[in-house]
């Protein structure tokens, strides 16, 4: 028997209608294709109108019987959030690097003295599946209490082939166990693990030849990632894994220019990444060239918050035409959370972005982040009814009261999840 909900009597509804334009930039960023009054018809799952409650009750009058009835009055109704950057499978915690970065240890300070990635890879390969399943189903639980219904996940806590296959592994498992979608990334490149320190290349010659094939293989991963910058892989080493990952037909992402300008930006625009992450120091040739080239450009407002670091330029990249989308970054060295709405908020006082711009971030241009715009990001006729109930009057309200999850429900295929 069929599913029916119809949603109805939205104080605002937030669209996102996007008609298949691609990424948003410049003025599109603040189109939100808001409907007083919204009304949303969903059959088993799936997004079949969008409109007034007045245009809806007429078109679906003698179906109304039918459907569970959703009163949304006095509520702001928006697609569900995308978290399009996370590091969200890994074992353990690193709560004493907060407090040593509070005394005063830089990121690279914690990372030379054998913290940071390099403790969390130890904890990650010691950690059974079973128990990477646990920790990483609370999180998924927490993303989706904050309306999160899909997240982008990376491996990268391995640095061997064994332990970046047990993430991926993982990511698969919970991707049938969990209402969140998530979707995989490939990370070897996460670091110079220590077995190869000294012989840089050489790790990227085994990332190529003996790690590459297997993921790709398996299918285990849908983006190859890379973290460049200065004492981690240069932009030559970075190219080789990009450009050998598309080779075995994985679509390239960069972390770049987080921490000094590198030329991340620039390679990224190169070799055609979907879209570069973290940004804090990218140089206005990169900028230009992402904006070019139609990388997306991923920003971590939390991350540079929790580092003490000056956010990156999100009004200048959007102003000079490329489009931006917004994460958490959830990580846990450098950004232990999983709330899109206070990194929404962050993106707003921290980098400049409109309120309407953030919502667009957060959703649709973070679904075209990861190659999902087809499926999730707006609410629009024939996509996955992933929908968020926030317990505010409009989406200005959202972003306004900041460091609130304002959350009543959330919906994932039309089932009610929160």
């Amino acid at each position: 028997m069929k599913k029916t909900i119809w949603i109805k009597h939205a104080a605002q509804l937030a669209t996102l209608a996007s008609e298949g334009k691609g990424a948003r930039s410049k003025e599109a960023m603040s189109e939100l294709g808001l409907i007083e009054d919204g009304s949303v018809w969903i059959e088993d799952g799936v997004i079949q109108a969008v409109g007034t409650t007045k245009e809806l009750e007429k078109r679906f009058s003698s179906f109304a019987h039918e459907a569970e009835v959703v009163d949304a009055s006095n509520l702001l109704v928006t697609p569900g959030l995308v978290d399009p950057h996370t590091h969200v499978v890994y074992g353990g915690s690193r709560e004493r690097e907060f407090e040593m970065r509070l005394e005063g240890a830089t990121y690279m300070d914690i990372m030379n003295a054998g913290g940071g990635i390099h403790a969390t890879t130890r904890m990650t390969r010691e950690a059974t599946e079973e128990e990477l399943i646990v920790q990483t189903m609370r999180r998924l639980d927490s993303f989706l209490a904050h309306g999160v219904t899909t997240v982008e996940g990376k491996s990268g806590y391995g640095m061997n082939l064994e332990t970046e296959l047990k993430q991926l592994r993982v990511m698969k498992k919970l991707q049938e166990q969990h209402p969140i979608d998530l979707v995989p990334t490939f990370m070897g490149a996460h670091a110079v693990p220590k077995e190869f320190k000294g012989r840089e290349d050489e790790f990227v010659d085994h990332l190529i030849h003996d790690m590459l094939p297997v993921v790709a293989g398996e299918k285990l991963a849908e983006f190859n990632d890379v973290f460049c910058e200065k004492g981690v892989f240069t932009p030559e080493q970075s190219e080789r894994v990009l450009e050998a990952g598309k080779r075995f037909g994985l679509i390239p992402k960069i972390h770049a220019d987080e921490i000094e300008s590198y030329g991340g930006a620039e390679l990224a625009a190169k070799v055609g990444s979907i879209s570069a992450e973290h940004l804090l120091k990218a140089s206005d040739q990169g900028i230009k060239a992402m904006a070019k080239s139609g990388t997306i450009a991923c920003l971590l407002p939390a991350t540079a918050l929790y580092l003490r670091e000056e956010a990156a330029a999100g009004r200048k990249m959007i102003d000079e035409g490329v489009a931006v989308a917004i994460s958490t970054d959830c990580n846990p060295g450098s950004s232990p959370t999983t709330s899109m709405p206070l990194v929404m908020n962050l993106a707003c006082i921290s980098m400049r972005l409109t309120p309407a711009e953030a919502l667009t971030a957060a959703t649709y241009n973070a679904a075209c982040a990861i190659n999902r715009e087809k499926q999730v990001g707006s609410l629009e006729v024939g996509k996955q009814a992933d929908i968020v109930l926030w317990k505010v009057k409009n989406y200005q309200e959202l972003q306004y009261l900041f460091g609130v999850n304002h959350v009543k429900s959330v919906w994932k295929k039309g089932v009610r999840v929160v």
